[in-house]
Formats: structure tokens, sequence, C-alpha cells
């Protein structure tokens, strides 16, 4: 799923300081702009950057039939997962992410908004599992949860848990303790995206670094809680870019289990909401590529779907994608409406799936 990605504007506006943020203006043929500290000797990897690469660099086609296989021999290829996503805590965020109109420093119009009720949460879990969602996401603009905010939070998660649904969340960095008390109260699912490349991260993001993601994904894994993360593309990053996002996800001591893929949402007030769009097929190339290179992981089609054609997100599921969020808001910006996405899964013939693991012991 997204981390605090996308919120679209509201009539509501907020207070906020003039900020000034810098990208790199020139991107070298490597997708950074000269300062890159990724090591290019990772012979050793499971999957090297240069073979990820080489991946995206295949034929078209060539590259699509190799991730129909992959994804056939691990899953049901005509059946895709529903996951609905809520943001119980809007705004206020002091990160200074560049894509995320959450950020109290930028002028986007979202208001914060205090943690949602837990009668509030199971509105919407009812009305979640009613559409045919297995898996139940709470987002929580937090750029670290205070210990106080995780006893709140495992509340909810009691919540969802009582409605029979899969339990996720995506709260910000956590600590080992926050972690296994997350664990304790069910979570299934942590999202924690690592956002971009490791080289392009500085660019994007300023107040934190890729090894505090990478911490909080092994405190995660540590309290036996499933990994979800994935990135967005978009944001300027070159085709080396996207394959050294793919390389990291998938040379995590783990692969995740659940890669959210997403399309940046362009919202004004936030420092990348001038980027150029990404091709459309650059988009599929880079699902085709989590399959390729992940093919236990449920790859998510996730972010930026309500701005692709039907035919964009029908070769998405082509390529490996077999998790959408379903229904009218992600975070706070919109995605199709529930009856556009049974429209489409229709005519496609695909079915809604349960949130269930991969087929592990597939050849």
């Amino acid at each position: 799923m997204p981390s605090s990605l996308l919120a679209s504007p509201s009539s509501a506006q907020t207070t906020t300081q003039t900020v000034q943020w810098l990208p790199k203006a020139v991107l070298n043929a490597h997708g950074c702009g000269g300062d890159c500290t990724t090591p290019e000797d990772d012979a050793d990897a499971r999957w090297p950057r240069a073979e990820v690469l080489a991946l995206f660099n295949l034929p078209f086609n060539d590259l699509m039939w190799q991730a129909q296989q992959v994804h056939r021999q691990h899953w049901d290829a005509n059946e895709v997962e529903h996951a609905t996503l809520l943001s119980v805590k809007t705004g206020g965020c002091e990160e200074d992410c560049g894509y995320c109109p959450q950020a109290a420093r930028y002028d986007t119009g979202v208001k914060a908004s205090k943690l949602m009720s837990p009668e509030q949460v199971r509105e919407a879990v009812v009305a979640a599992k009613e559409a045919g969602a297995s898996r139940f996401c709470m987002g929580a603009a937090w750029r670290a949860p205070k210990d106080r905010d995780i006893e709140k939070v495992a509340e909810l998660i009691g919540v969802i848990k009582e409605e029979g649904l899969e339990a996720c969340c995506t709260l910000g960095m956590l600590t080992e303790p926050q972690a296994k008390s997350l664990k304790n109260a069910g979570l299934d699912y942590y999202n924690h995206n690592l956002d971009t490349a490791p080289e392009l991260y500085g660019d994007i993001i300023t107040t934190r670094d890729m090894q505090d993601r990478l911490d909080t994904l092994s405190h995660v894994r540590s309290a036996s809680i499933k990994v979800c993360s994935g990135g967005i593309v978009g944001m300027g990053e070159t085709r080396e870019g996207r394959a050294g996002l793919i390389a990291q996800l998938a040379n995590l001591p783990t692969h995740p289990e659940s890669v959210p893929i997403n399309d940046l949402v362009r919202v004004p007030g936030t420092p990348l909401a001038d980027t150029p769009p990404l091709d459309p097929l650059e988009f599929v190339r880079t699902i085709a590529v989590a399959r390729i290179t992940m093919p236990t992981a449920r790859v998510r089609l996730s972010a930026g779907r309500q701005q692709m054609s039907e035919a964009v997100q029908a070769m998405c599921f082509l390529a490996g994608a077999n998790s959408i969020f379903y229904g009218d808001k992600l975070l706070t910006t919109g995605n199709p409406e529930v009856e556009r996405d049974r429209a489409l899964l229709a005519k496609l013939g695909l079915r809604s799936g349960k949130a269930v693991t991969a087929r592990i012991e597939a050849a």
C-alpha cells in the first residue's frame, strides 16, 4: 500500500510554512545526480541490479510472457485480491516527502484530523467487507507513532479482526517493541514503502533516510508480521532508478509478501506536482519486473489507478498484478469506484480473490 502518498485537496486550507525543495536538476545515466552510494558489485545478490535492469530492457512481449509464466506458477492468474485502505489519521505529518500532500509544510488543502474512533472504523470495515474486500488497511500520517498511539491503533486492529478481515497498518517508523505490540493485537501486515532507489532517496525525502525504512522492516519481520513494501514510480527517475527500487525490494532478506506499485499522483502544492507523467507502458514493465523478481508476493496495482485506462490496467493484470485497492478513496485521494472496478473485472473475466498466500510449493 502507499505510505502517506496521496491526498487530494479539500476546500479546507491549512496554515503552512514556505519550504524550499530542490531536487537534483540533472540525473545521469545511472539515475542519480552523481552521488550514488549503491555498491556497483552486487553479483552475490539474489537479483543483481544489472539483471533487474536487463529484465526492464527486454522486448515488451518477451517481458510480459516471462512475467505471465512466473505468475501462473505461483498464483491463480484470474484472481485478484481486493483490499481497502482507510486514512484513520490524516494530515499534519512532519516529514518532507516530496510526493505527499499530508506533509504539514506543504499547502495542499489537506486538513489535519485526529485518530478515528473504533465506531467509525467499524462502519468502514463493514462497508469494505460487504463490497468484497478481504484485507483492511489503516493509514495514519505519523513520522513515528508514540506508544500511546500504538495502544489506540491496537484497539482498531481488534475491530478489523472481529469482522473477519485481514488487518494491515501503515503508521510510519516503528520500534521493535511497538511492532510486537501490533502483532499481539492481531496485525497481519505492516506497510512501509521503500519509495524509490537507494541513491535517489535523498532527492525525495530529507527528514529520514533509507536505513530508517529498513530498520522498521526489520522490526516488523522480527515480530512475525508480514511485510507490505513497494514504491512509487513516475517521480522523475530513469529506468535505472526503477530497477534500483525493484532490486532493493527483491534483495531484502525475505522479499515482501505484498508489493504495492504506485504511480505518482501529482497533487498541487507538493514539490513533485509538475513532474512529467510516466509512460504507461513503463509502469506495466515495472509491474512485470516486480512479478518476476518476487514471484510469491502479492503485486498490488496501487495509487494512480484512477488515471489509468482500462487497457493499461488490463495489461498490469496480465503482467502479474493480483491485488488492488478497492473502494472510493485511497487515503484521501480518489480511487476507481467499486462499480467501475466490478465492471472492469467482469470484462476481463477476473474474480475477487480472498487474502491467501502464494503456492510456494510451485516450481
